[in-house]
């Protein structure tokens, strides 16, 4: 038993593997970061997301040095780790697609595999920039549209911001509502394509104008209005 012990704290990797795995999955995971943001096409861009994946595949590559070759070891982080819970909604099939990505990247690094992890790197993610100039399909005029609505106060329960939408906008999809402070108020969030982008000051206002109307946000790309 006490030998069983003994092996689970027993490490193999040197201070110096230990660096060079982080040193390559922090390259990696520039080159990920870097190659989404040559292959991303839409309208919710985030630094934040950017700057997750660099980490992400860093802290792969940490975990896969502390399992090693022990099974106990592995049962254990796998036992702790189950008790993260994650709250924010990926909105993007390339962000999940990107999320695997740093973490098999960050795997390579920490088991060593360092010509894999950064070859890999290199060609997927020239493949997934040449796919997106090729294939893609978005327009760049949509923006994403934010904002909250609490009709508690309204009793036909209509939707009023439904008609700005119609007046400023060609198109509007709605992808994803949540109820907040929980009552009757939504956070809403829209993909729309403006009829005239030099208005969107205009359309904000107008949101803003109405009744059970708040936080209203738009974004394009890494910019916000």
């Amino acid at each position: 038993m006490l030998q069983d012990f003994n092996n689970v704290l027993n490490f193999s990797v040197s201070p110096l593997d230990v660096f060079i795995n982080l040193m390559t999955a922090l390259l990696c995971g520039l080159l990920v970061a870097f190659f989404y943001r040559k292959s991303y096409h839409g309208p919710g861009y985030s630094s934040t997301f950017i700057n997750t994946l660099v980490i992400l595949a860093m802290i792969t590559s940490v975990v896969m040095m502390v399992i090693g070759n022990n099974l106990a070891r592995a049962f254990g982080l796998v036992g702790a780790m189950s008790i993260v819970r994650f709250r924010t909604a990926v909105k993007d099939t390339q962000d999940i697609v990107f999320i695997f990505f740093a973490l098999a990247i960050g795997m390579a690094a920490g088991v060593g595999y360092y010509a894999i992890a950064l070859v890999s790197t290199i060609v997927i993610g020239i493949s997934a920039v040449l796919l997106s100039k090729s294939l893609v399909t978005y327009s760049r005029r949509e923006f994403l549209l934010q904002f909250s609505y609490d009709d508690s106060d309204e009793m036909n329960g209509g939707t009023p911001y439904v008609a700005v939408l119609q007046d400023f906008c060609r198109k509007y999809k709605i992808i994803n509502t949540k109820s907040i402070n929980g009552g009757g108020a939504l956070e809403l969030s829209y993909y729309v394509d403006l009829k005239n982008v030099r208005r969107n000051a205009e359309f904000i206002k107008e949101l803003r104008r109405l009744q059970g109307v708040s936080n209203v946000n738009l974004y394009f790309d890494d910019e916000y209005f």
